[in-house]
């Protein structure tokens, strides 16, 4: 049995165990109790049906499904809990342990993780290191928000592995340990509708290093950093304040050994990119040659769904963004995109501010559909809006379909049309990457109606 095995066999020993939420993650954690634990009672708990037969549970283990699914809680000594999962009640209000895969995980290996959190670029950021280090010969895996959960990574790993680890929000919330290396890259406007408030957002994501050791490693934001005394490394990163510590900006990263971004070799397409880049750059050459990394940098595609070249259909380019959920990212994709001649905004409302995004669109010369709810609400600001250039070239569309069709008649041949939706895909599809593919077999689409 590996030493995680037996970490994990002894700190659900004697237990009565729930498992809340059956998706990926917690299908990952049931796997891992079943074969190292032998729980006092274990059950699982979601709010769909739980099919007993396809997932090979037998009659000992309890499912509890469907509405009231949380009321069942306290009845146990410890709950794993799924970060897709949003509590019922207040954890102070639970006489269970709330616990997760990823503070368990992080309990037994915090001194061999990277660990990535912020509102935009986590995933790029995550995969590019993970890319770097595993190209120059490192024993290194990559988990977390990205896909993969960690318990599924947790018997392979050796004294010398890495693990790059994406962290959400939700992962983060309840954690009680960080990472030895911690990247906190920004916060924007994202998740109100659970967190109520930027402080409970921000307060959420802190705990990539609120609970980090001397001599740890943190890399974060210059907008964000902690301004009290802490006892670990701290470092700070911009694109835009100069005194920062690691500062980015015409391709040259400027820190303690600077270095020139050889842009015209990479595939990251976009000065945001730059920042991404700097990140990954300071995080991994604290473990590697600087030629290295740039030798591996050279090798990394883009992730799908962000600013991914789709095809040129009707003379028109077509990229695919539908990883933006934020103003920031609906502006950079913008700024990035050659010619950009169309922008698709528009999704579920969480109720962001999207005067920044307003504002920019004022001002820069591009056709503009806006489509779903808070599409509409931006449409409407628009209309509004004193002072907003050329309102004749905004348009509405009320879905994804009808956007893009319209996208086609109206961007000019030569120009590119973006879908940057600055808005969450929940409520109109299952996730951000069946909104991509969705726009994807629309553009394709277009090419047999030609």
């Amino acid at each position: 049995m590996t030493s995680f095995g037996e970490y994990i066999k002894n700190y659900t020993e004697n237990k009565t165990v729930c498992i809340l939420g059956f998706g990926r993650e917690g299908k990952s954690t049931y796997k891992m109790l079943e074969k190292y634990c032998s729980p006092k009672a274990l059950a699982i708990a979601d709010l769909n049906d739980i099919d007993r037969k396809a997932n090979n549970i037998p009659d000992s283990v309890e499912l509890i499904c469907g509405h009231g699914y949380q009321d069942c809680l306290d009845r146990f000594d410890m709950v794993f809990k799924s970060p897709g999962i949003v509590l019922e009640k207040p954890v102070s209000q639970l006489k269970c342990k709330i616990t997760c895969e990823t503070q368990v995980f992080f309990e037994c290996f915090r001194e061999q993780i990277i660990g990535i959190t912020g509102t935009k670029g986590k995933s790029t950021v995550t995969s590019l290191i993970y890319h770097v280090l595993k190209e120059s010969g490192l024993d290194c895996h990559i988990a977390g928000n990205i896909g993969i959960p960690v318990f599924d990574i947790a018997e392979d790993m050796r004294e010398e592995t890495i693990v790059v680890c994406e962290l959400s929000c939700h992962q983060l919330e309840y954690m009680t340990v960080s990472p030895k290396y911690a990247v906190f890259l920004n916060l924007y406007e994202e998740h109100l509708d659970h967190y109520g408030t930027m402080e409970n957002y921000y307060n959420a994501k802190k705990n990539i290093y609120l609970h980090q050791q001397e001599n740890d490693v943190l890399l974060i934001n210059s907008d964000i950093a902690p301004t009290e005394p802490i006892s670990w490394n701290t470092y700070t990163v911009s694109d835009t304040d100069c005194d920062a510590d690691v500062y980015v900006k015409n391709g040259m990263v400027h820190c303690v050994e600077p270095y020139v971004i050889p842009t015209d070799k990479i595939k990251l397409l976009g000065v945001h990119n730059h920042y991404n880049i700097a990140v990954a750059y300071y995080m991994t050459t604290l473990l590697i040659r600087e030629e290295d990394f740039t030798k591996a940098l050279c090798t990394f595609s883009p992730l799908a769904h962000r600013l991914e070249y789709v095809d040129t259909v009707r003379g028109i380019r077509w990229y695919d963004d539908s990883i933006s959920t934020a103003c920031a990212t609906a502006i950079s994709a913008m700024q990035s995109v050659p010619n950009a001649g169309t922008i698709l905004i528009g999704g579920m409302d969480r109720g962001i501010d999207y005067a920044p995004l307003v504002d920019f669109l004022a001002e820069f010369d591009i056709r503009v559909i806006c489509m779903e709810t808070s599409g509409r609400r931006v449409y409407d600001m628009i209309l509004a809006r004193d002072g907003f250039k050329n309102k004749e070239r905004v348009h509405y569309a009320e879905h994804l379909d009808e956007a893009v069709k319209l996208a086609a008649e109206i961007t000019p041949e030569g120009m590119s049309c973006v879908m940057s939706p600055a808005a969450a895909s929940y409520g109109i599809f299952k996730n951000f990457e069946e909104r991509g593919d969705a726009f994807k077999k629309l553009v394709t689409e277009l090419r047999t109606k030609s």
